[in-house]
């Protein structure tokens, strides 16, 4: 990473790996806190050619970076707890129709309006399960800004290599922060660009027809082919079907895809996990205070590690499991109300060893407060 070092919050980070991975459409729609998102891309994408819109709301910005991914264009969206919400109904589309593209969502504290200007990891689940019907998503986060800068380059590689939407799950802390970054050189981060068909014009081209590997080459939408996009469930040509056999079939592809690999999209880092007797699950910005934890208490002998998850969502159980396998407790930190720590207990064998320090009052979680828990799973009292 030769660059010269930039002093930047982490929203910023995000655009300018988003630029790195190629984005050229952006459309979204100001909210707290991933207004700067929008706020520089509005600027720095016309620099190069791109195109910035700014929506009326929320779903018409996924819909509208829906349309631009559909006719070639590398495309992203930015929001937080509230316009995410808004979002379900064309993130499913997107899942159905197979659509790559990148939703930032910087969470805040909420249901509803919430408390705008504070943090919270409470869209966990809502990333997962919010749009209706059986479906997988990939779901990445980041804990600093180096970090948040590859996890982002990395979402637009897994949007292109899927056909799937990817969720960039930030939060305010991280979003709002300021610390080092390097870009990295060009060519120094792989990039995945669009897998177009190789059928010529005048030879029917079937949208949905995998190759052997798995993957649907695409043609861009008002080029030389002709075909049908739906949110209904639908053949090879893209036309809707209530066959059970496409159902079923198309429904299984759509999760497969994803869940199957769920072990090569695992994102993650480890700290000191090698002889941990106690070991912490943690991500996004709580990962900063559960690592204070780590260092000191090993410092003062005890045998603690931390396994930092960058990929949420497809759930990594295995990785989880073989981590926490020698572990005498796992303790899970994250701003809400106990969202990934239900993960955690269906990972491993002994799911009543796993306990959960959170915190839900819009202030950051903070060293103390996981140490209150330990102290409680180690007999000491608070």
């Amino acid at each position: 990473m030769g660059q010269t070092p930039k002093f930047v919050q982490g929203n910023e980070a995000c655009v300018e790996a988003a630029l790195y991975a190629g984005l050229n459409f952006f459309a979204g729609y100001p909210i707290t806190p991933s207004t700067e998102i929008a706020e520089h891309l509005s600027v720095r994408l016309p620099q190069i050619g791109g195109k910035f819109v700014q929506m009326e709301d929320e779903i018409a910005s996924l819909c509208a970076i829906i349309g631009a991914s559909l006719t070639g264009c590398k495309v992203m969206t930015a929001t937080s707890g509230p316009g995410f919400s808004l979002m379900q109904e064309a993130l499913g589309y997107a899942v159905m129709a197979e659509i790559p593209c990148v939703i930032a969502n910087v969470q805040r504290g909420g249901p509803s309006t919430g408390i705008p200007t504070h943090v919270s990891q409470g869209d966990v689940n809502q990333a997962r399960w919010g749009t209706h019907g059986d479906h997988a998503i990939i779901a990445l986060t980041a804990s600093n800004h180096q970090d948040l800068f590859a996890m982002t380059v990395e979402a637009f590689n897994l949007a292109e290599t899927y056909r799937t939407p990817v969720i960039l799950l930030f939060d305010e802390v991280v979003g709002h922060m300021r610390e080092k970054l390097l870009v990295p050189e060009p060519g120094e981060l792989p990039l995945v660009e669009r897998l177009r068909t190789s059928v010529k014009e005048g030879v029917d081209y079937h949208p949905y027809l995998p190759r052997e590997d798995g993957r649907l080459p695409m043609s861009d939408f008002g080029g030389v082919h002709r075909y049908n996009v739906t949110g209904l469930v639908h053949d090879m040509w893209g036309f809707p079907s209530t066959d059970p056999k496409v159902v079923h079939g198309l429904l299984r592809h759509l999760v497969d895809k994803i869940e199957n690999r769920a072990g090569i999209l695992a994102r993650y880092k480890e700290h000191q996990l090698e002889d941990a007797e106690i070991v912490i699950i943690s991500y996004g910005s709580s990962a900063r205070s559960a690592l204070h934890v780590v260092e000191d208490r090993r410092q003062r002998g005890e045998r603690l590690g931390l396994l930092e998850l960058q990929t949420l969502w497809p759930f990594p159980h295995e990785l989880v499991r073989r981590k926490c396998d020698q572990a005498k407790a796992v303790v899970v930190v994250e701003m809400n109300m106990g969202q990934i720590v239900q993960a955690v207990k269906l990972s491993v064998p002994q799911p009543e060893r796993v306990f959960l320090a959170n915190r839900i009052d819009g202030n950051f979680i903070t060293p103390g407060d996981i140490m209150n828990i330990l102290r409680i799973i180690q007999g000491k009292g608070v």
